[in-house]
């Protein structure tokens, strides 16, 4: 944490001498290497008031709870904070809530993905003002036709060229469309403030691959679901940005740390309690059903903003059907 911050210190010298986005391989690469991603992280929900306004007082009473479980940081401003609801300022602003309730030690990534290479360039760097120790940045996706590797490449490039942090690239083709394709993950790889990828799609044999075609890089892989994170992790991934964290923190922590110790049939038998109930929250129900979740588990999830609609009574059964079939509820 101390290094990202004399890190931006030094931006800022390297600014007022006339130099604002002069990168030296050597310099980023050493400040990004020094930013180790490895653990779990919560990709936070946003609660709203009855009006849909952001709830900043019941944000900080989550935060508070997230304190007591032993995440590496908080991913703010992700798919399940809605973020494509929330305004720029909104935005910014949660994460400078979060920043200021979150324990120094603690990483904070905030996603600063839009669809034009502009306006993620403009974001990023106020996501970085507002105290993000690293930016999360989604793929463009609504012109996804056009988004091959040589668009692609050219928009995290110039990202990350203009970012005062490190730069996570991420890859969530169930929401977008749109998968980041392997030989730009490989290409991008080597940009010297591209520390690494959350791979939301599942595919575990691409997420090994990545692994096994960046090794010669300081770039590391995050899964991004509870459902495979055992898997993940024994293909070379460094830790997880999982929904289902939001809910069953502690117990999603203990997976990891089952995993890095390599006590793996108790790792396997925790993974299968934590497919159901992260699949329910995931790619079956969606942020409606984790914020349905928070609230039986004590954290304050809520209402969606509008258009996302609350569970139907038979969805509201079926998910804690979920929860209570593995032992949850």
């Amino acid at each position: 944490m101390h290094c990202v911050r004399a890190w931006r210190g030094l931006s800022s010298l390297r600014a007022a001498a006339g130099h604002p986005r002069a990168w030296t391989r050597h310099q980023s690469r050493t400040a990004a290497a020094r930013l180790d991603l490895s653990g779990i992280y919560p990709p936070i929900a946003t609660p709203f008031t009855a009006k849909e306004e952001v709830d900043y007082k019941k944000l900080e009473e989550n935060l508070q709870k997230y304190a007591k479980i032993p995440f590496k940081g908080l991913v703010v401003q992700g798919s399940n904070g809605e973020y494509p609801y929330l305004t720029e300022e909104e935005r910014v602003e949660v994460v400078r809530t979060v920043r200021r309730s979150l324990p120094a030690e603690k990483l904070l990534m905030a996603g600063s993905g839009c669809e034009s290479t502009r306006a993620t360039v403009h974001l990023t760097e106020k996501m970085a003002a507002a105290g993000a120790d690293a930016v999360l940045v989604v793929t463009p996706c609504f012109y996804k036709g056009k988004m091959d590797g040589r668009a692609l490449i050219r928009h995290f490039t110039k990202v990350a060229d203009s970012s005062p942090v490190p730069v996570v690239l991420y890859s969530v083709p169930a929401n977008t469309g749109l998968e980041l394709p392997l030989d730009a993950v490989t290409h991008l790889s080597q940009h010297p403030n591209i520390l690494g990828l959350k791979d939301s799609g599942g595919d575990i044999t691409r997420i090994g691959l990545i692994v096994h075609k960046t090794k010669a890089q300081d770039f590391q892989v995050l899964a991004g679901s509870a459902g495979f994170l055992m898997a993940a992790y024994c293909v070379g991934a460094v830790g997880g940005v999982c929904a289902l964290a939001n809910v069953l923190g502690q117990e999603v922590c203990e997976l990891e740390r089952l995993c890095v110790a390599g006590r793996w049939e108790e790792a396997r038998v925790l993974q299968q309690r934590l497919i159901e109930p992260n699949s329910a929250v995931t790619r079956k129900l969606g942020v409606p059903a984790l914020k349905q979740a928070m609230e039986w588990f004590g954290f304050h999830g809520g209402a969606c903003r509008s258009p996302l609609q609350p569970l139907t009574e038979a969805e509201a059964q079926q998910l804690r059907s979920d929860f209570s079939s593995n032992g949850w509820l």
